[in-house]
């Protein structure tokens, strides 16, 4: 992908953010796989894993992770209307997770630089986020709508500043197609 994003456009994740949004404090802070893996860049984020593979690439290991078990429900069907409208079927998703930002939070300038990141399409849905959260993708800013799904392109340089006074939350997944 040559661009920053590639908007996917409306998705019905109503029900999906209805119940992340009445998720405990506790519940966020309950599995610090991401924190802990890529600390240098999330140790500022929260992060819900449904989904997520090992290192050894090009054979990994997909494994379902605590989140599936009270999210996944809700959070597959949002994810095969997206595959099923923009990608070839027959892939695989590697990973799935939701992350928050909290207030005054951010997310330092990096490239996600594992091999599996150039096989797979980054999707974001935005569950819930504000005017004042700056998502910046190479040089420019990127505009995010609750309910919008959109592909990042990964490989550019990227950062988020949360500059409100309310956490910012989006469903991630990593899909790759069956061809890679």
């Amino acid at each position: 992908m040559d661009q920053a994003i590639r908007t996917l456009g409306p998705v019905d994740c109503a029900a999906l953010r209805q119940k992340v949004l009445a998720l405990g404090e506790s519940t966020w802070t309950s599995d610090a796989l991401r924190q802990v893996t890529f600390r240098n860049v999330h140790s500022q984020t929260q992060s819900l894993v449904l989904i997520f593979c090992d290192e050894k690439w090009p054979d990994v290991t997909v494994s379902f992770r605590s989140a599936w078990h009270y999210l996944g429900q809700l959070a597959a069907p949002v994810m095969d209307a997206i595959v099923r409208q923009h990608y070839p079927p027959g892939g695989r998703v590697l990973r799935a997770m939701m992350a928050r930002l909290p207030a005054g939070a951010a997310i330092g300038r990096h490239i996600d630089d594992h091999p599996s990141f150039a096989a797979s399409h980054r999707i974001h849905v935005p569950l819930l986020t504000n005017p004042l959260v700056s998502f910046i993708v190479g040089d420019g800013r990127i505009a995010t709508e609750e309910g919008v799904a959109f592909e990042l392109n990964n490989a550019m340089p990227h950062e988020v500043l949360n500059a409100s006074d309310a956490p910012r939350i989006h469903f991630i997944f990593d899909y790759a197609p069956p061809a890679r």
